[in-house]
């Protein structure tokens, strides 16, 4: 039998104008939560723990990549520590801040996450849900 994929999505891809800075930039910072560059196309580039969940690439129409009003892409970290240093390792590797480490109590006691701007301008977040928390809280 077929492991199950437990994700409701099956990838997400976002544009770039420079490729490889981009192909850089994310291979550096997902590997802070476990993930490796699965397969890779001509202008693109996926990325996964076992499959090719999250992709980036030139578009297609060779028109400019934009980052998208109201649009980010949220990764899972297994820890606090981990979110803390994708931060870290995001912002080394040039994005911009745009939501430091910590709790947001309106989404929940259990989640921390943090928020940052890739080179491109897309809003990308790593998120941490404490299981342990939310079935104390009845959450879960």
């Amino acid at each position: 039998m077929a492991e199950e994929n437990q994700s409701c999505i099956s990838h997400v891809s976002l544009g770039t104008n420079d490729y490889e800075r981009a192909k850089a930039f994310y291979g550096r910072v997902l590997k802070v939560i476990g993930c490796k560059l699965i397969m890779e196309h001509p202008g693109a580039a996926a990325f996964g723990k076992a499959y090719p969940e999250f992709w980036i690439n030139s578009p297609f129409d060779s028109k400019p990549a934009t980052a998208g009003n109201g649009t980010h892409v949220g990764f899972a970290a297994q820890s606090k520590a981990e979110v803390d240093l994708f931060f870290k390792e995001a912002l080394a590797a040039g994005a911009t801040a745009d939501g430091d480490p910590g709790h947001r109590h309106d989404y929940g006691e259990p989640y921390y996450g943090c928020f940052v701007r890739d080179p491109d301008g897309h809003k990308i977040e790593a998120t941490y849900w404490d299981m342990e928390l939310a079935r104390k809280l009845g959450m879960a």
